[in-house]
């Protein structure tokens, strides 16, 4: 299974997609996810490592009209590093549960990290500070409240 995650400068999550294959699809349908939200910026440049699918899935974005032309893809190993250190924090957490066995399992487990790992980054709402309003928040983003 493969993680992709989208940060901007100053480290925020924007958004993260777990996929079972790091292809092509799979980085068209991060990209569009990622540039779909209404509070991220349209991005200057996108640095990504040497996966050869990133650029084949930005110039069919781009073609499809699902990405602004003037973008930049810069696909340079050590400009990755903003990435690979919020990446940090689920492999030191994923590790200790010597890895996940299945899909559905995956997803519902990083969803879970990756939503506690905003809130310590103080990436939620003002309204969220409270415990009780942290509590109602996750149920939302779960989609479990009644």
């Amino acid at each position: 299974m493969y993680l992709y995650r989208a940060v901007d400068s100053e480290g925020n999550t924007i958004d993260f997609y777990l996929s079972k294959a790091r292809n092509k699809q799979a980085a068209k349908r991060f990209f569009k996810k990622a540039l779909a939200f209404s509070h991220v910026s349209i991005p200057r440049t996108i640095t990504v490592d040497k996966n050869p699918a990133y650029p084949i899935a930005i110039q069919e974005l781009k073609k499809e009209k699902k990405m602004p032309e003037g973008i930049q893809i810069r696909q340079i190993k050590y400009l990755n590093n903003i990435v690979e250190q919020d990446h940090r924090f689920i492999k030191k957490r994923l590790s200790t549960m010597l890895g996940l066995k299945t899909f559905r399992t995956a997803k519902a487990i990083i969803s879970g990290i990756e939503v506690m790992h905003m809130m310590k980054k103080k990436q939620v709402y003002q309204e969220v500070k409270s415990v009780q309003n942290q509590i109602s928040f996750i149920h939302q983003l779960f989609v479990i409240a009644a």
